[in-house]
């Protein structure tokens, strides 16, 4: 169990916020499968119908009291649609060390909607005084999300070999980070 608590408003950055995950999401999550690599990264089966996905969601509510971390919705700030999803994930709390991860769904991918949700995700780390570093891995082919990360702030750590598996393959992966910013005093 974790001592991790739910933000009391939602994290904010740009043109998204990023809020908990709504029934009402299910458009957002049958267009993330029909992607041919988010299924392979995530619990969201490929070519989900209406149960798989609203099973997906089901799930993402359980998350932090798994003690697995936060699972946002990514949702504009002027309508409240969905348009992706962003996760902050514990991976060793005692070193304060987290995983971001973020996507957005197909039919809303370029207009820079990643690298907001990225900038409320990593903001909102800051919020968890345990934290004090998230960090990416991307794969060296996925250029749109290394760009993304370098925008908000991410700096390139090195690559990792066959650092994950992925579909049933080892995969090398280009590990960023983010440290908690230095108070000035």
């Amino acid at each position: 169990m974790t001592p991790l608590r739910w933000p009391a408003t939602d994290p904010v950055a740009g043109r998204v916020r990023l809020r908990a995950f709504r029934d009402t999401d299910l458009p957002m999550v049958l267009d993330l499968a029909t992607d041919p690599y988010v299924p392979r990264i995530s619990t969201l089966p490929a070519d989900a119908d209406e149960a798989a996905a609203l099973a997906y969601i089901g799930r993402q509510h359980g998350r932090l009291a798994e003690g697995r971390g936060f699972s946002f919705c990514v949702a504009l700030t002027d309508d409240s649609a969905a348009v992706g999803t962003a996760g902050l994930w514990v991976d060793d709390l005692g070193h304060g060390r987290f995983r971001g991860g973020y996507t957005i769904a197909p039919g809303r991918r370029g207009h820079g909607l990643a690298g907001d949700a990225l900038r409320a995700l990593t903001a909102f780390a800051w919020t968890l005084e345990v934290a004090h570093r998230v960090e990416l891995y991307v794969e060296p082919w996925n250029v749109a999300s290394l760009r993304t990360a370098e925008r908000a702030g991410y700096v390139c750590e090195g690559l990792l070999r066959d650092h994950h598996r992925i579909g049933g393959a080892w995969c090398d992966m280009v590990l960023l980070a983010a440290l908690r910013p230095v108070s000035g005093g």
